[in-house]
């Protein structure tokens, strides 16, 4: 059946694997709030079509309340602890969908979901996860190691930290951010060098760059707009200096890559 992995944009990701598909933090708009999509097409309906929902952190533009309004019934949804008390939207639409609905996990870090033939472990990530600008309530962000024919991590939003390699563990795929959507990256976040850096830490068969060049804040354009375009070829000249063992696959938005068999 193999692994097939596809960029919709920003963190939105599918994951194929063993006859199951996981999606990462649907974002399935044109805008959102002050950011407006400026490259890529808003993903198709098939994107939204997905055995389980991994979100990584409480933010709206990881979890996205119109977004998931779209999945289907019956569709498992894994959330950082504690997310379903920070959003009462969520709540709502737990209530809304609770017959046979959609069915809603929270984990902390080292808890384990069974999908089918799939295991999905949540690993931590280092980024404020709360829901912003409201809600004090806190929430780990997250990333999340998907195994069955293959380990892919998805790192969902993080910053580089020691022990990055021993929790994640063995990967034959990395799904890493490497930008943002404004001129200037805080705390908690990949650029491309860091992420270059998380790379060779982690050592993976193959990785495909995210997290950059589909969002952007409205009127700023023209404000350093290297940092919209350059990060994922600059990713790219990263990996091949620090990890040229790695195969980099800069994927464009709808874009597929199936990566080689298992090690």
């Amino acid at each position: 059946m193999g692994n097939v992995i596809t960029w919709w944009g920003h963190a939105t990701c599918t994951v194929e694997d063993s006859g199951v598909r996981v999606l990462t933090d649907p974002l399935f708009a044109r805008r959102l709030a002050h950011l407006r999509r400026r490259r890529g097409d808003v993903p198709p309906p098939e994107a939204a079509v997905a055995d389980a929902v991994l979100v990584s952190h409480l933010h709206s533009d990881h979890l996205h309340l119109p977004s998931l309004a779209k999945l289907a019934p019956g569709t498992r949804l894994i959330v950082p602890r504690g997310a379903v008390r920070a959003v009462p939207g969520l709540r709502r639409l737990d209530a809304v969908r609770r017959a046979g609905g959609l069915r809603i996990t929270e984990v902390d870090a080292g808890d384990e979901v069974v999908i089918g033939p799939l295991r999905v472990r949540a690993v931590p990530a280092h980024h404020d996860g709360r829901r912003l600008p409201v809600g004090p309530q806190r929430s780990p962000a997250l990333g999340y190691v998907i195994t069955g024919e293959r380990r892919t991590y998805f790192a969902g939003d993080t910053g580089l930290f020691d022990e990055m390699a021993d929790v994640v563990g063995p990967v034959d795929m990395a799904l890493l951010p490497v930008g943002g959507w404004g001129p200037h990256l805080g705390h908690g976040h990949l650029n491309a060098d860091r992420a270059a850096e998380a790379l060779a830490r982690l050592g993976p068969g193959a990785a495909v760059p995210v997290h950059y060049g589909t969002f952007w804040p409205i009127g700023l354009d023209g404000v350093r707009p290297h940092e919209f375009h350059s990060p994922g070829d600059e990713f790219v000249r990263q990996a091949a200096r620090r990890a040229p063992a790695v195969a980099v696959h800069r994927l464009r938005h709808g874009e597929s890559v199936r990566p080689g068999a298992a090690l």
